[in-house]
C-alpha cells in the first residue's frame, strides 16, 4: 500500500512540473480559457481605413497662420489682417482684408507650393511664412 501511495504522489508531483512548465512557455490552458486567439479577419480592412483617411488629412488646410497690422499709419488697432491657410503640400489661400477709416476691403489669393503667382504684400509673405511647416 505505501508503494502505491508513493508512486502517486510521484504522478501527482510530475503532472504539476508538466503544467508548470507549460505555463512557462505560453501554451494555451484550456481550463481557464486564456488560449490566443487570432485577431479578427475585419481588421485589415481597418487599416485601410486609417491609411485612407491619413491621406485624405494631407489636403486639409490644417497650417494656419495670421498677421495682424495697420495698414494705415493714422489708425491703430491692428485692424486690417493676413490669413493663410494651407495643406501638407503648401496649396490653399491667403486672405486679406485691410481696414480704412470708410472702408473695408477683402482680398484673397491662391497658394500653390508654398507661393503665389500674384503680387504679395509683405504681411501675406509673413502669413504664408509663418503657415508653413
Amino acid at each position: 500500500m505505501l508503494y502505491v501511495a508513493i508512486a502517486a504522489l510521484l504522478l501527482a508531483l510530475a503532472a504539476c512540473v508538466l503544467a508548470l512548465v507549460a505555463l512557462r512557455r505560453g501554451a494555451p490552458s484550456t481550463a481557464t480559457g486564456t488560449a490566443h486567439e487570432p485577431l479578427p479577419e475585419d481588421v485589415q480592412g481597418l487599416r485601410q481605413e486609417v491609411a485612407a483617411l491619413r491621406a485624405e488629412g494631407a489636403y486639409a488646410l490644417k497650417h494656419l497662420a495670421v498677421v495682424r497690422y495697420d495698414a494705415f499709419g493714422d489708425m491703430g488697432g491692428h485692424l486690417s489682417w493676413s490669413l493663410a491657410m494651407a495643406d501638407d503640400e503648401g496649396n490653399g489661400v491667403v486672405l486679406t482684408s485691410i481696414h480704412g477709416r470708410s472702408e473695408a476691403r477683402t482680398y484673397a489669393k491662391s497658394i500653390n507650393d508654398w507661393s503665389c503667382d500674384q503680387q504679395l504684400s509683405p504681411e501675406e509673405d509673413e502669413a504664408i511664412a509663418a503657415a508653413r511647416p
